[in-house]
């Protein structure tokens, strides 16, 4: 039987935590160490003062000895940090499972009220699916998260299903994942870098290529022959300057060069790790797979070619350091070279670079999708059927609610019926959308819906539930409103729709709207899409009797010991039991 998420991440937790302990002892004796390194060079060469072959060589082995342990330290400041950021992922997935994400990112910048459903079914903000769901890292992998989560797509739905029960099924090699992520704060996004690799042009003759290796033999030659007093220092210092001279030429264009590849170091620093991950990787599903094999070359891993380049553009910077620049470039024309290295990687994988982004882009918001499966083992993946049934749930509830407080209920709808939804205020029928519009959202996305059975023919959704006035577009509530259905009836012109809406025609008067509406829902039916309509309007029932593919249903209130009480159950028929009177009564308003 299958660890339960919550047991597995409080074992995961306590083993990062005894780890970080461990590599704090071994961090403060690596400082320690480095301590007596250095004092006992200073005393060794204080007693031997006079000795010049023992000073250099204590000189030497201290420097050797203390550069080694400067080296360790970093390596085990790193696992420090890595272990540090897994025990964060650890503790953050606890708190989400009680409940407590408020204070993860909601993504607000992606609230869209024109989108065909995210902002009425609360996809994002506060409180929201996707504060809920979200473990993305990079910026990029957000992005694509987003992409997945409104994009409407009803296509290789069990091939997703697929990738996701395979990925949810490596709960460390996920965390690893977004802990190596998760190290490197870039500054630059990965699509400001592709873009400028995928749009260089080489500004440098092609002699750099091989002036740098003719130049630096000609000055090792000349130091020998100044050591063996064979041509005067005169000679060095004049081929000093020739070099400074011809770096001198190059120097704005190795600076303007230097500028964009240091914005893109950082980047490869990081990615190349997550390459790594995801090349070493075992995965048996055709998405994972596929992927997998998207960032496979001939001859190099992408992991290696990304390193290799980060490597580069580490010793690119070196030129910051005043005496490499210096000498470096007075006797090795450093600056050329390293033009030449960074020039040439650009030239040999401008056109691959943008896919292996895009492939770390899809593990990062994967990851997500997984992480959501593998936190609910009780919800069920749709099982794709399509017949005459749109959808065939049991048990179905919203996932953002909790379980204890949660109610489910029974669903199910034919294609092309639509169902009227009646109800007193607070029963329930608000909730009832979203959680059937955010069902189909997750069902179409390859995620477990919230529910212990749900049969699925996959459609495309949209709503209007929550229409705003806009006083900066000089635009009415009611106009609003009608855009927003002008808007749908164009859509379910040229493709099926699932359609939810929450009381059509708010923005006018009683008589209007009844006549309205009626029309309104004749010309959905005959459109041939499905879907449910919350109305108070009860005279809308009335068309349940002209149309067949119309059915009533409604939430109820009742009234138990002067108290509302709401069962929050879906039944069929009319509602009888309006609450507006009795609340304002109770609340002494009226």
């Amino acid at each position: 039987m299958m660890e339960s998420p919550l047991k597995f991440y409080n074992s995961e937790k306590i083993i990062f935590e005894n780890k970080v302990k461990k590599l704090k002892r071994k961090l403060a004796l690596s400082s320690t160490l480095r301590l007596i390194i250095f004092l006992t060079t200073v005393i060794g060469v204080y007693f031997f003062f006079g000795n010049v072959k023992i000073v250099i060589f204590i000189i030497v082995v201290g420097l050797v000895s203390f550069v080694y342990l400067i080296l360790k330290h970093s390596n085990l400041q790193y696992k420090s940090d890595l272990n540090k950021a897994l025990i964060e992922i650890n503790k953050t997935e606890i708190k989400i499972l009680n409940r407590d994400y408020f204070s993860l990112n909601g993504g607000n910048e992606f609230i869209n009220p024109s989108h065909p459903f995210s902002y009425d079914i609360d996809l994002f903000g506060k409180g929201s699916f996707f504060q809920y769901c979200n473990r993305t890292v990079t910026n990029e992998g957000k992005q694509e998260f987003v992409e997945r989560l409104t994009n409407n797509d009803i296509s290789s739905i069990i091939e997703r299903q697929n990738a996701i029960k395979e990925l949810s099924q490596k709960p460390k090699w996920r965390q690893q994942f977004s802990a190596l992520a998760s190290l490197v704060k870039v500054e630059h996004p990965a699509k400001e870098i592709v873009g400028w690799i995928h749009n260089y042009k080489s500004v440098f003759p092609k002699f750099i290529a091989y002036l740098p290796t003719i130049f630096s033999i000609v000055s090792i030659m000349l130091i020998v022959l100044v050591v063996m007093q064979i041509i005067a220092e005169q000679i060095l210092l004049i081929w000093f300057f020739i070099g400074l001279g011809i770096s001198g030429i190059y120097l704005k264009k190795a600076n303007e060069l230097y500028n964009d590849a240091s914005n893109a170091k950082d980047t490869f620093k990081q990615y190349h790790k997550l390459l790594n991950e995801i090349e070493t990787t075992t995965f048996t599903s055709k998405i994972l797979k596929e992927k997998q094999q998207e960032i496979q070359t001939e001859t190099q891993k992408a992991s290696t070619i990304f390193a290799k380049f980060s490597k580069v553009l580490d010793s690119f910077d070196q030129r910051n350091n005043l005496i490499v620049a210096v000498l470096g470039n007075a006797f090795l024309l450093r600056d050329l070279q390293q033009v030449y290295n960074v020039e040439k990687w650009i030239n040999n994988f401008n056109n691959k670079v943008e896919n292996w982004f895009s492939v770390i882009s899809f593990f990062d918001a994967q990851n997500s999708l997984a992480n959501f499966a593998y936190n609910h083992p009780s919800y069920v993946f749709p099982e794709i059927d399509k017949n005459k049934k749109i959808i065939i749930a049991e048990n179905l509830g919203h996932p953002l609610l909790k379980e204890l407080q949660r109610v489910d209920n029974n669903f199910s709808i034919e294609n092309h019926q639509f169902f009227i939804i009646t109800g007193a205020n607070m029963a329930g029928k608000s909730t009832f959308l979203r959680t059937v519009s955010l069902a189909i959202v997750m069902g179409n996305m390859g995620l477990p819906v919230c529910a212990s059975a749900f049969k699925y023919n996959p459609i495309k959704l949209i709503t209007s539930m929550r229409t705003s006035d806009s006083l900066a577009d000089n635009e009415s509530y009611f106009f609003s409103e009608l855009k927003r259905l002008k808007f749908i009836v164009d859509e379910i012109k040229t493709e099926e729709y699932f359609i939810i809406l929450d009381e059509i025609l708010k923005g006018t008067n009683s008589t209007d709207k009844a006549i309205g509406s009626k029309k309104f829902v004749q010309k959905l039916v005959s459109s041939k899409s499905t879907g449910i309509i919350a109305t108070h309007d009860l005279s809308l029932c009335e068309i349940e009797k002209e149309l067949p593919e119309i059915q009533n249903y409604y939430f109820d209130a009742e009234i138990i010991n002067d108290e509302l009480s709401f069962d929050y159950k879906l039944k069929d028929g009319i509602c009888k039991n309006m609450n507006a009177s009795f609340l304002l009564k109770k609340m002494e308003i009226i």
